[in-house]
């Protein structure tokens, strides 16, 4: 039995009606979405997941795939390498606190808690997404309650490179609930130039069937403090895309109406984020974070 067919088993009937309802949603892409050729827009292009879903072990397997070379843990400790990676014109990444910056540089040396608050109605919506979609395909599941995340969240980097010249080609970042065991977010996290943005940002790749969820966000100073925002209004701006694979190209629809904003600040000696979720102006859901630095031994 596969990883994915143990975190979620069903009939064959009921695979069938999943895949129907990625089948309609792919098909919405393509056609309300634009064509795009992924030579003139590389920040869009990242992996894409397997019609079965994703789950924990996706970058090993797509290592595997496209003869990569899986780092040791301990040479590929961070989302990014370079924290100063995200300064442009318009963020200076000196005046953020060291300890978000060791954050993003050395993710695996940090525990990290959530609490997920839902606003009213939106929480049955939210349950409804996780049935048809995050629990068949092992991706994108946002808690519904604290009871989802009791035991913390198990947070592992796998770092994907060449081979030959050693270019890192991906940032796996793969999170799973500490109590069940349940993979949470398989994301390929890294920096991009995307055309309405001035500074890089930091982009995340989702994979899904047939395509990939990317968004971009843009690096915001406050103080000390940090924030990540999609809060674009057109197609290049930072914010939520939907693709999906065409024999041509990409299907890719920009989804306007979808804002994040993480933010992230100090608290004695470790952090604190705060990660808002909206759609049409109403915010839907908001993860609390309690980000802790692991004992020494822990972290190695």
């Amino acid at each position: 039995m596969t990883e994915l067919e143990r975190a979620n088993p069903r009939t064959p009937a009921r695979r069938s009606r999943g895949r129907l309802v990625d089948e309609v949603t792919q098909l919405w892409v393509r056609a309300t979405g634009r064509k795009v050729d992924p030579r003139e827009a590389p920040w869009l292009v990242g992996p894409v997941g397997d019609v079965l879903g994703v789950g924990a072990s996706f970058f090993d397997e797509w290592a595997a795939q496209h003869g990569l070379r899986i780092l040791p843990p301990e040479d590929s400790p961070g989302l990014l390498t370079r924290f100063t990676a995200l300064a442009g014109p318009g963020f200076d990444p000196q005046v953020v606190s060291p300890a978000i910056a060791a954050f993003y540089e050395r993710t695996t040396a940090w525990e990290l808690r959530i609490v997920p608050r839902w606003r009213g109605l939106f929480r049955p919506l939210g349950w409804l997404i996780s049935r048809l979609f995050s629990r068949r395909l092992a991706q994108l599941n946002l808690p519904l309650s604290s009871s989802d995340v009791d035991g913390g969240v198990r947070s592992r980097i796998v770092a994907l490179v060449d081979p030959d010249s050693g270019e890192r080609r991906h940032t796996g970042w793969v999170r799973t609930s500490g109590g069940t065991g349940l993979p949470l977010f398989v994301g390929d996290y890294g920096t991009a130039i995307i055309p309405g943005c001035a500074d890089p940002c930091v982009r995340v790749v989702f994979p899904l069937p047939h395509g990939n969820a990317v968004i971009a966000l843009r690096p915001v100073a406050q103080g000390e403090g940090f924030a990540l925002v999609s809060d674009g209004k057109r197609f290049g701006d930072p914010g939520f895309y939907f693709t999906v694979q065409r024999p041509d190209g990409l299907a890719v629809r920009y989804v306007r109406t979808m804002k994040e904003r993480l933010e992230i600040r100090t608290d004695g000696d470790g952090l604190r984020a705060e990660h808002r979720f909206a759609v049409f102006g109403l915010e839907f859901l908001r993860l609390e974070y309690t980000i802790t630095r692991k004992p020494p031994t822990a972290a190695a």
